[in-house]
């Protein structure tokens, strides 16, 4: 179904090289079809050192040339790089989005200007452990896209940990949890490491110990199929340590914290968004 497919980064960024090595390495795209759009000349000549990706100076030759177009650039200019590609972008490309914040309503509306071209754009939103190729994206789409391409854009992002299918509307809680749910994990990982420094252990050995600990539990978690309740359940004995520890952040309001912090993360990621439609009427 790929084999003489053309794939295209509009941005060759973090997100953008991290989705090139993880299909380089899984032989999902062959580098010789590969091919990236970056004003950086450095950028440009790292990403075809490490991964033998084809660079294209233009963004409409890469938007002429490839079946797939990821737009990998920052929310604010990714109006722009649309109104530059839409005359050679049609129906018969896929266009995938990692922009954060941007609706597939104006990116849909920005391809087709004046036209009544329809097109298949899907929108995501990938998290940055998909850096390592451990991260998680959620997929949702415009009703032009068909469920060959949709699984095309599965494919891609699997290259880089997980995928999930959502509504569009559910993007903003997904960018509460996983979006910026990295951040909250950091943050639990240092004042955890704190915590061990401050009860005598040493720098490096309480960083490995958080690290192992958090990165153990997120297996144990996925692989065992259990409730994180049921696996809280079975570290906690009567009495012990584990329980006398679990209340001090019951106190602390951990939980309560958490949830809040979900929840103002994904309210802000709505208003950005409905300021961006405002942006565009």
């Amino acid at each position: 179904m790929l084999k003489n497919k053309k794939l295209g980064f509009i941005g060759g960024g973090n997100m953008a090289e991290a989705l090139i090595k993880g299909l380089v390495s899984t032989a999902f795209f062959g580098s010789k079809n590969i091919f990236v759009s970056e004003p950086s000349k450095s950028k440009c000549v790292s990403l075809q050192r490490k991964y033998k990706v084809k660079v294209i100076e233009d963004n409409r030759e890469l938007g002429k040339k490839c079946d797939i177009i990821i737009l990998a650039v920052k929310p604010q200019i990714l109006k722009e790089v649309l109104c530059d590609i839409r005359s050679v972008v049609g129906s018969d490309k896929l266009l995938i989005s990692v922009a954060a914040g941007i609706p597939i309503s104006i990116i849909d509306s920005a391809l087709r200007g004046d036209s009544k071209k329809k097109f298949s754009v899907v929108r995501t939103m990938p998290n940055t452990p998909s850096l390592v190729q451990e991260g998680v994206t959620a997929i949702a789409s415009s009703k032009h896209v068909s469920k060959a391409d949709l699984k095309i854009a599965h494919n891609i992002f699997e290259a880089v940990g997980l995928t999930v299918n959502v509504e569009e509307n559910q993007i903003d809680a997904v960018t509460g949890l996983s979006g910026s749910g990295p951040a909250y994990i950091f943050m639990l990982i240092e004042s955890l490491s704190d915590a061990g420094v401050k009860m005598g252990l040493s720098r490096e050995i309480a960083n490995t110990l958080t690290i192992q600990t958090v990165l153990g539990s997120a297996i144990l978690a996925r692989e065992s199929g259990k409730h994180p309740g049921e696996l809280k359940d079975m570290v906690t004995s009567p009495a012990g340590t584990t329980i006398t520890g679990l209340h001090a952040l019951e106190k602390g309001g951990l939980r309560t914290t958490l949830i809040n912090a979900v929840e103002d993360a994904t309210l802000r990621s709505r208003e950005l968004g409905e300021s961006s439609l405002k942006e565009s009427d």
